[in-house]
């Protein structure tokens, strides 16, 4: 029923914004600069950043009009590469202004602007757009088209290492807002001349910029195909950040499981679009997509292939170890001190019966108000400022644990299962995932309050299938365990040595299968 739903909500609105689009006619510019400026003005209501340079060309009476939007544009530019070419370039030209005609836009773009970023339009609407947008528009007396010139300069932030993705080995550039530089980030890393980036608009209002990349020759067409064709469906006023096209686009929403993988280091887009995978970038935000994505692969880090493949497997297994603690630990306390203390050594049960010694609670109420509570110190450590969030994450924790136990509300091996099972969610590198797991400890736990270890069996069988039924864009989220692929699980547990690892990944279906050259030596 849900997946019906599903398929209808995204069915209706791909018929949907294929109706709008139908129905939508550009509104044509007239010959007149005056009465251009007046409808662009109109249009926008007279903004005060609205800059509207009207001059005559060169050393004629013929009217000529610049437009832009000041803080979205170079004005240095604006200033040196337009208009005063414009005057300086049509004063100095060959043939009389009078016999240009309709040839002055193309006069314009021959022989007098010297910027790189040159189109012609006779929309109204793209000549807005491209206002908005950061590009200046120059407007010619008798000329119903328009010359959109790239001008975008607005300020933005400086390349730093990603907060979220830091490494101890490895680049320290991450993504910024800017959309056009961490698409060079990407040209720097992958010089192919078969690397394709594909833009689109998303968002009817704001209609912001999206870029879709990949390597043709190496990625299956398929994939693009039905990653523009999702795409082409978001039917939204503005898109904010990726995790707007995250949700619009995945195969199921009511997953609590990442379908796409999101990333703000450069290298790790590289390295999975040679893989076979689609990075989608949005211009405003730092956090590029990858599709499709899996399970491992959201348990992997950039760092395993930049260490020596014995340090990369260790860390690998720590890491899955991690993902065990931080899904089952409190559970299992909980499973083994109501239902099965028979499981416990002698002298570990004495011990943890000797500590919950006059706790009032329970060990799964116990265990839910220590969670919460330490689910709530994380949250505010993260709102708060950085200085004062480390204190609040560390002093706050320190203090509501001593005074808890000092009151006989918890006991200490709560305490200590809760801070461990803390610590093994902040070594999983995804944070998508962790935020998974954290949901799902609290639905095992309340398993194995009600059934013992039988109930944490029964909730990882649940888990397990809904697992083996997830898809991110037709690929199993199992892979390369359910479907099995033999050859890919050189890089899943363990990772192998570079020169071992030939190939490509085969649930991918890449065009492109080889990674090195087969006769190669090992």
């Amino acid at each position: 029923m849900f997946r019906f739903i599903q398929r209808r909500l995204k069915t209706d609105s791909s018929d949907d914004v294929e109706t709008k689009k139908s129905n939508e006619f550009p509104i044509e510019l007239f010959t007149s600069v005056q009465m251009n400026v007046e409808n662009i003005k109109n249009l926008l209501q007279s903004p005060s950043d609205l800059v509207v340079r009207e001059f005559t060309l060169g050393n004629t009476t013929h009217p000529c009009a610049v437009i832009c939007i000041d803080g979205l544009v170079d004005m240095n530019l604006v200033n040196d590469k337009i208009i005063k070419n414009i005057q300086i370039g049509i004063s100095t030209a060959n043939k009389p202004i009078s016999f240009f005609g309709d040839e002055v836009l193309t006069e314009l773009e021959r022989g007098v602007l010297s910027t790189s970023e040159l189109s012609r339009t006779d929309s109204l609407d793209e000549a807005v757009l491209g206002i908005l947008s950061g590009d200046t528009c120059v407007f010619v007396e008798g000329i119903d088209e328009v010359l959109i010139i790239g001008s975008k300069g607005w300020e933005s932030r400086g390349v730093e290492e990603p907060v979220t993705e830091a490494l101890v080995r490895g680049p320290r550039d991450g993504f910024i807002e800017n959309l056009r530089t961490n698409t060079a980030h990407i040209r720097r890393r992958v010089r192919d001349p078969n690397l394709r980036i594909e833009n689109h608009k998303v968002g009817r209002r704001s209609k912001k910029d999206l870029v879709v990349i990949y390597v043709d020759g190496i990625v299956h067409p398929e994939l693009v195909k039905e990653v523009n064709r999702r795409l082409k469906t978001i039917d939204l006023d503005d898109v904010q950040e990726t995790g707007y096209i995250e949700e619009w686009i995945e195969d199921s929403f009511l997953s609590p499981f990442p379908q796409l993988q999101s990333t703000e280091r450069p290298d790790k887009v590289a390295a999975n679009v040679l893989q076979g995978r689609v990075a989608i970038l949005l211009d405003g935000t730092p956090f590029a997509l990858l599709a499709p994505t899996t399970l491992i692969s959201l348990l992997q880090s950039p760092e395993d292939y930049y260490e020596r493949w014995q340090i990369g497997t260790l860390l690998r297994l720590l890491r899955f170890f991690a993902a065990f603690i931080t899904l089952f630990l409190p559970a299992l306390y909980i499973a083994l001190v109501s239902y099965h203390p028979g499981m416990i050594p002698s002298k570990l049960a004495f011990s943890i019966a000797s500590t919950r010694e006059g706790v009032p609670f329970p060990a799964v109420v116990e265990a839910l108000i220590m969670e919460a509570t330490i689910e709530l110190l994380r949250e505010a450590g993260v709102r708060l400022p950085k200085p004062i969030g480390q204190t609040i994450g560390i002093v706050g924790g320190l203090v509501i644990g001593d005074a808890a136990v000092s009151a006989g509300i918890v006991s200490p091996v709560m305490v200590i299962v809760v801070a461990v099972t803390a610590i093994a969610s902040f070594a999983l590198p995804h944070y998508s995932v962790s935020i998974s797991l954290r949901m799902l400890r609290f639905v095992v736990m309340i398993g194995a309050a009600i059934f013992g270890l039988y109930g944490i069996i029964l909730v990882y069988i649940g888990i397990n299938i809904h697992l083996a039924n997830l898809k991110s864009f037709g690929v199993p989220y199992t892979t390369p365990f359910a479907p099995m692929f033999s050859r890919d699980w050189k890089d899943v547990l363990v990772r192998a040595p570079l020169t071992m690892m030939r190939t490509r990944p085969a649930f991918l279906k890449t065009k492109d299968e080889d990674r090195m050259n087969r006769g190669r030596r090992s």
